[in-house]
């Protein structure tokens, strides 16, 4: 456990304030990103200690987004938490990446820093390890940009769930979950892997849509990654001629 001595000479380490203060630039990204996460939340029908669990355990914009889509669907728990499962897997590759630098950390520093590692955190922590070689002095690093994320995180989405109350319940907020999967979905489409495979994926959940449990949902989602996959592989191919 972290004692009051241990939390305060981790807050006092040069290399923690670090992560923390230029990890803030991309905290103000996640700005409306969290609100609209709040207000999904809040549209879903979730009641605000539900909403904070939400946004704390997975962390995840495009996961949470995916979580209450599902939920408003009426999808089985177990669809719920396979599809959060499959868009993170992602961070395998990074935990892979990070692993031999942090190899030799305590197994519960080890675990802490797994639970904060996002896209962002990842990108300038890797490069801070990369710099000094340290491990203590990257995971202080990644620790303050994670705490910069998380904290960020869950005060964007707690403001947009309580801004989706004050909204009268007569303009009717069912659209706002889809609409914010849209949001966080859209500025990916500029290649043309990522078009196809959301082509395929979209006429899949179409197709399938007979399938029990809402397990179209999940069967369009593989029939995209592996869409997306063999274009990008192919286009990869095609440039190397």
């Amino acid at each position: 456990m972290l004692t009051v001595t241990r939390l305060r000479h981790l807050a006092a380490s040069p290399d923690l304030r670090a992560g923390f203060v230029e990890m803030l630039p991309a905290c103000l990204g996640l700005i409306p990103f969290g609100m609209v996460c709040g207000v999904g939340a809040q549209a879903a029908g979730t009641d605000a200690i539900a909403a904070f669990g939400l946004a704390t355990i997975i962390f995840s914009g495009a996961a949470q987004i995916l979580a209450l889509q599902l939920y408003v669907a009426g999808a089985p728990v177990a669809i719920v938490v396979l599809t959060c499962f499959v868009l993170g897997l992602r961070l395998l590759m990074y935990s892979a990446a990070m692993a031999p630098h942090l190899a030799s950390l305590p197994p519960r520093w080890q675990r802490g820093l797994a639970f904060l590692l996002t896209d962002q955190a990842f990108a300038a922590a890797i490069r801070r390890l990369n710099a000094t070689h340290d491990p203590r002095q990257g995971a202080h690093y990644f620790l303050g940009c994670g705490a910069a994320l998380w904290t960020t995180w869950q005060s964007t989405n707690m403001a947009g769930y309580f801004a989706g109350n004050l909204i009268p319940a007569s303009w009717s907020l069912d659209f706002a979950v889809p609409l914010c999967f849209v949001a966080l979905v859209a500025p990916l489409l500029r290649s043309a892997p990522n078009v196809l495979a959301a082509f395929v994926a979209a006429v899949a959940v179409l197709a399938f849509g007979g399938l029990p449990m809402k397990l179209n949902l999940i069967v369009a989602g593989l029939l995209g990654i592996v869409a997306g996959t063999l274009a990008e592989l192919f286009q990869e191919r095609w440039k190397a001629r």
